[in-house]
């Protein structure tokens, strides 16, 4: 893919420099030399790209910690990102997955009267026609939106979301910067594909685009209040739609207590095995019978409304299994206890952990290892965290990728035993589970669903079958003519060229100053021209010059760490 021009890119240089100023902050210099950046930052800071590593203090803390602190510096869009790669431990290092989880998503509030600009925008109309008591001082003050508390007219109790003014312009500005710099990681430094800088950059483009529009996590909300209609285990808040825009979300208030907070859960006398019973049910119906799941269950998120009864807010991040997946997950529990360990491999490549690249040999001699050590435990001894991120490690032995919903659904997960164990600790998710893999097995071989997957089969084959005639035709046709054309792309070569142009760079350059110091010292033994303590001016200034020219030369090597 080609690279786009510098000029059509970047919305905002001063955006950029101010990013690429931070990284050399944080000790990431060489890579803003080696992706070919530096031409946008000023003579000066150029130079204090080019010390030797070891005379930068900021290289002495872990590349982590230096990692997290330039994204917390650099703001909202980096923070999101951040937390998106925190999800994805199949792909980045365990020590750079905990220093993300430390990110926060908050800033200090606005000022109501900036948020009420913005909300009279979106009502298009003065925000007291509507509501009454309106919080002035927030209830939470995140980097894209912040939550007050109010009133409409009637009396309702409701919670008003209200976008930060042009964090949108912020984002996309941001989002131009980073797919530039994504692609030329992947040119220039070919070593970065196996994390897929594009591939994250578009995940999170997608990811942080669907939470700027809260539509969308309204239309969430409503989806998940209707697939949970008539549950008297759940609470989820009614969305006020004629009131409710893009940059501006309003719904139904629900009060009780953090599902973390055991001391008030116990004041009120609340039930906490029924409360972590009902909750286990509540996202395993999500995962196995919706398809579609809360995707940022975090403690903040979930209510204890009433004895057994959760709450559920901010469906700003939802997951989504399609039927295949679940399917496959359904195999993987029972195939799990029958050790069948063809079926268990079968679907892992269903899911796409394995390509045909994959070493399965390898993989299932590992794998069965593995699964040998669950094997004859009680359930109940069994912990899906531990399980889960043991499979990690085993999927990046083997160069696996889980697709980004999986990821998603496994941190969910973890938290649910989590916080199902701090509730109940005698909770066993797995014995919890099995009644829904069984109904969903039974439901696969309905005769009615037997029937509508081999109508589909023989469609599909019945396309094909149509199609492959003409296909085969134009084929033969280019071939007899010459016309068909076989596309081969290099890997690496433009490091080559680029590597070929700088030694010989240096070599001339260091001819250039061999050059002035013969010359120099010609100068220097003849004594003419002008004197400076006795010394020939040109035969100094030529020393001089050679000297500065050669130490630029050496800190340059220093700096690429090739002698």
């Amino acid at each position: 893919m080609p690279l786009p021009k510098i000029g059509q890119t970047y919305k905002n240089l001063q955006r950029l420099r101010q990013i690429l100023n931070v990284l050399i902050k944080h000790g990431f210099g060489q890579i803003v030399e080696q992706i070919h950046l530096l031409d946008f930052l000023s003579m000066g800071k150029r130079l204090v790209t080019f010390s030797p590593p070891f005379i930068q203090s900021k290289t002495r803390i872990s590349m982590p910690v230096r990692v997290r602190m330039a994204f917390e510096e650099l703001g909202t869009t980096f923070i999101k990102l951040g937390q998106l790669l925190s999800l994805r431990p199949d792909i980045i290092p365990e020590e750079f997955i905990e220093e993300f989880k430390k990110l926060q998503d908050s800033l200090p509030p606005l000022p109501f009267s900036t948020i009420q600009k913005v909300l009279e925008e979106e009502l298009c109309c003065p925000y007291s026609r509507i509501f009454t008591n309106v919080a002035k001082y927030p209830e939470g003050s995140a980097s894209i939106a912040q939550v007050h508390e109010a009133k409409l007219l009637d009396g309702s109790e409701v919670m008003i979301k209200v976008q930060r003014p042009n964090i949108e312009k912020q984002i996309d500005a941001d989002i131009n910067i980073l797919f530039h710099i994504a692609h030329l990681l992947e040119r220039y430094m070919p070593e970065s594909s196996i994390f897929d800088p594009v591939g994250l950059i578009e995940e999170f483009s997608r990811s942080i685009h669907r939470e700027l529009d809260f539509t969308l996590e309204a239309s969430n909300t409503q989806k998940f209040r209707n697939l949970f209609e008539g549950d008297p285990t759940v609470a989820i808040p009614k969305v006020y739609w004629e009131i409710t825009t893009k940059r501006a979300l309003i719904l139904q208030k629900i009060t009780g207590a953090r599902i973390d907070d055991l001391a008030r859960i116990d004041s009120e006398g609340w039930d906490r095995k029924l409360l972590a019973r009902n909750g286990c049910h509540i996202f395993l119906k999500q995962f196995l019978e919706f398809g579609t799941f809360h995707g940022d269950p975090h403690p903040g998120n979930l209510l204890v409304v009433d004895d057994g009864v959760l709450g559920m807010v901010d469906f700003g991040i939802v997951g989504r299994l399609d039927p295949q997946v679940i399917e496959s997950c359904a195999h993987i529990f029972f195939s799990y206890l029958n050790k069948d360990y063809e079926r268990l491999i079968e679907e892992y490549i269903n899911l796409g952990f394995l390509t045909d690249d994959s070493d399965l040999r390898s993989f299932k001699r590992d794998f069965i290892d593995f699964i040998e050590t669950y094997y004859d435990r009680p359930l109940k001894h069994i912990s899906i965290s531990e399980v889960f991120n043991q499979s990690l490690d085993m999927a990046i032995k083997h160069n696996m990728r889980a697709p980004a919903d999986l990821m998603l659904l496994g941190k969910t997960l973890l938290f649910i035993e989590e916080i199902g164990r701090q509730l109940d600790p005698d909770i066993n998710l797995m014995e919890i589970s099995r009644p829904y893999a069984q109904r969903l097995l039974k439901q696969r071989l309905q005769p009615k669903r037997i029937a509508k997957e081999a109508v589909k089969t023989i469609s599909s084959i019945t396309k094909i079958m149509r199609y492959l005639p003409n296909q085969v035709n134009t084929l033969i046709k280019k071939l007899i003519k010459g016309e068909l054309e076989i596309e081969f792309v290099h890997v690496g070569l433009d490091n080559l060229i680029r590597e070929i142009d700088r030694s010989s760079n240096r070599v001339a350059f260091g001819l250039i100053i061999s050059s002035i110091i013969v010359g120099s010292s010609i100068i220097m033994s003849l004594k003419t021209g002008p004197l400076i303590y006795g010394y020939p001016m040109l035969g100094v200034i030529g020393f001089v010059s050679a000297g500065l020219m050669g130490l630029g030369l050496a800190i340059a090597i220093l700096r690429s760490g090739k002698f």
